[in-house]
């Protein structure tokens, strides 16, 4: 049987979100890898996890005995969860455990836990009972059979919610409408996309960078990984018996993002940007963002300089409007253009330092704006429009490069 040797918790992986090709830290013994590796993320699971770990346990130890893992993700619950879930890995030998300080996602933490993992077959499962455990083996098997990818569905036969209100069926309906619109050749291939509950075999994403917003992993499962063969089992959604829903209206904004994200990955703005090896994709949307700064910069200015309004002096009224685009453009950004690296660098002072980055880094552009105009239309083309074109256009894309390559750097976090 393969056991933990220790109950110390695991360091949390971090860089990019790639699962190995090979799995780390083989037994020296015997070579072979665990079968299964099971992820279960947690945040403030403090009255379920006992629960979870010993009706996990007891239904692998049944089928597959010694031959599989539970990996804990937690991200540094308040209630202390990872402590818990940590004094339970000598009664569970098979129970790993890891406390994430410097990140938080449900996404990124199952694929933290799949970094970690030895399994050749990944899984996830909720930390809160809402996922029937005794669905786990039928999924185990579908993936035995041959399937790279086994979804525990709430939208087959056999699959359904227990007491779901009519506004979230009608959300969740309308979320699976949506995805088939945006992205058809990702949603169309499960009934139930948002689910948090499956199996995946590591070779079918290994390699692929994994880039995920907010809580659903299966969507980037599917878009970026090399899945050939799909099977769904149904089952039935159970509301939580302990601790508070983590459903909010968020979920669905990121949900909407993320479908968006993966459609400029994967289709024609995704392949020019390989082709070119540039972020094309994250470009048009730093230029969105930027076009937005325009109209906030006029809209203060208007109110600071008009004679009719505050009527301030120009040259201060501009600072401020100038200011206040930034600070407009640096939100968007940090929230839209870069979400996948702020999404892993959330601390307050993270944030400061990115905005003072971004901060100078405009400027800078600002300055640099100023010498092309002057340059093109002195000793290019003597035509103000044209050459003030041109250097917003050198400008953006300074801006775009130097704050890639700087302000939301994809770095380890300190």
């Amino acid at each position: 049987m393969k056991t933990n040797s220790s109950n110390s918790l695991l360091t949390a992986p971090t860089g990019p979100l790639k699962i190995s090709e090979l799995p780390p830290n083989r037994m020296a013994t015997s070579g072979e890898s665990i079968h299964l590796s099971l992820v279960i993320p947690t945040y403030k699971e403090r009255d379920n996890i006992k629960n979870v770990v010993s009706i996990l346990s007891q239904l692998l130890d049944e089928s597959i005995p010694g031959n599989y893992e539970l990996i804990v993700v937690d991200d540094d619950s308040p209630d202390r969860t990872w402590e818990i879930a940590q004094s339970l890995t000598t009664e569970y030998p098979q129970l790993r455990v890891m406390r994430r300080q410097q990140e938080r996602g449900l996404s990124s933490a199952v694929i933290r836990g799949w970094q970690a993992a030895t399994g050749n077959v990944l899984g996830v499962i909720d930390g809160d009972l809402q996922h029937p455990p005794e669905v786990l083996m039928q999924l185990l098997r579908r993936v035995e059979q041959g399937a790279d990818l086994a979804v525990a569905s709430r939208h087959v036969e056999g699959g359904g919610v227990s007491s779901w209100s009519v506004v979230r069926r009608f959300l969740s309906r309308g979320a699976q409408l949506l995805g088939l619109v945006i992205l058809p050749g990702v949603l169309g291939r499960v009934s139930d996309p948002m689910s948090g509950y499956f199996m995946v075999r590591r070779s079918a994403i290994a390699n692929a960078t994994l880039n995920p917003v907010g809580y659903k992993i299966l969507l980037e499962v599917i878009g970026r990984g090399k899945v050939d063969q799909v099977a769904e089992v149904g089952y039935v959604f159970c509301e939580r018996k302990e601790g508070e829903s983590k459903v909010t209206w968020k979920q669905y904004i990121d949900y909407i993002h993320h479908l968006v994200r993966l459609r400029l990955s994967t289709g024609r703005v995704g392949r020019l940007s390989r082709k070119v090896n540039f972020p094309v994709g994250r470009f048009l949307r730093f230029g969105a963002v930027g076009f937005s700064g325009v109209f906030v910069d006029m809209a203060v200015l208007y109110l600071l300089s008009d004679p009719t309004t505050l009527a301030l002096p120009l040259t201060r009224s501009k600072i401020i409007a100038g200011e206040i685009a930034i600070l407009n453009n640096f939100l968007w950004n940090d929230a839209w253009t870069f979400a996948d690296v702020s999404a892993r660098q959330q601390e307050w002072h993270q944030r400061l330092k990115r905005f003072v980055k971004f901060n100078a880094i405009c400027l800078a552009g600002l300055v640099l704006n100023v010498l092309i105009l002057n340059l093109v239309f002195n000793f290019l083309i003597p035509n103000r429009y044209i050459a003030n074109f041109i250097a917003i256009a050198v400008a953006t894309i300074w801006n775009f490069w130097i704050n890639l390559k700087l302000s939301w750097r994809v770095t380890d976090v300190k």
